[in-house]
């Protein structure tokens, strides 16, 4: 079980792999008034950035589930090397069916609502896990503005326009599904750039390291296209942010 080459690949220098930064996840976790305690769950977890610093900074316990291997790994060393290893369990697993025995104070799916199948369906998965009265926490891509084709759409790597909504349109769709919007932090350009542009270096010192590789002719076409597609498509058109959520 593992995700696709390209992402272990093209991610394998990320500590996280969304686009918002490292003071804006400690933001976040200030944001919700965390305590020493509180169990968080995170489906997604990537390389566990997220659980491993609000351990250190909170006291939180945690939980993550990624189906990376070396995401994974990475994960329980960041917990070694924050001294939060008793703390943080990290489970490598698909996160789709995951549901927590114990109830947890947050549960969250940062960057992989693909899980549940959208959305909703991550909602309705993390609610499973959530005590009453907890958060969920939901990131999600939205139109910062909508893309002038669905060719346009197609370069920032969604399928069409409709995958994605407007910002008003996703806040109302959160409250149709019966919770308040509590807290949220929004990834600006910058955010984006060291998400993405982080890729690239990454992407050459793999090429260079491993010219005979099956899956370099692949590497270098994506190293090749991408600055430009980012530059023209995602930073424009694309917004992403973190929601949390509280049922009504």
């Amino acid at each position: 079980m593992d995700i696709p080459r390209i992402f272990n690949i093209t991610e394998s220098a990320h500590r996280i792999h969304d686009p918002i930064s490292a003071e804006k996840l400690a933001t976040l976790g200030a944001a919700l008034r965390l305590e020493p305690g509180d169990l968080v769950l995170d489906l997604g977890s990537g390389s566990g950035e997220m659980l491993c610093t609000w351990a250190r900074d909170h006291g939180i316990t945690g939980i993550g589930v990624d189906m990376s291997q070396l995401f994974t790994k990475q994960a329980k060393k960041r917990a070694e090397e924050l001294d939060v290893a008793g703390q943080v369990k990290f489970i490598h697993d698909d996160a789709s069916g995951f549901v927590s025995e114990e109830k947890v104070s947050v549960a969250a799916c940062v960057g992989a609502a693909w899980i549940g199948g959208g959305i909703a369906g991550t909602i309705e998965l993390l609610a499973k896990s959530l005590r009453p009265g907890g958060i969920i926490l939901i990131g999600e891509p939205y139109w910062r503005q909508l893309p002038p084709t669905e060719d346009a759409a197609r370069a920032c790597l969604a399928n069409a326009i409709s995958d994605f909504l407007m910002l008003p349109e996703l806040l109302a769709s959160f409250g149709r599904l019966g919770y308040d919007v509590v807290e949220m932090i929004h990834s600006n350009q910058d955010d984006w750039d060291r998400y993405e542009a982080a890729k690239w270096l990454t992407m050459r010192r793999w090429l260079e390291a491993n010219p005979g590789d099956e899956f370099a002719k692949e590497v270098r076409a994506q190293l090749t296209s991408e600055p430009e597609r980012y530059v023209t498509y995602t930073r424009e058109y694309l917004g992403w942010g973190v929601f949390a959520l509280i049922s009504r």
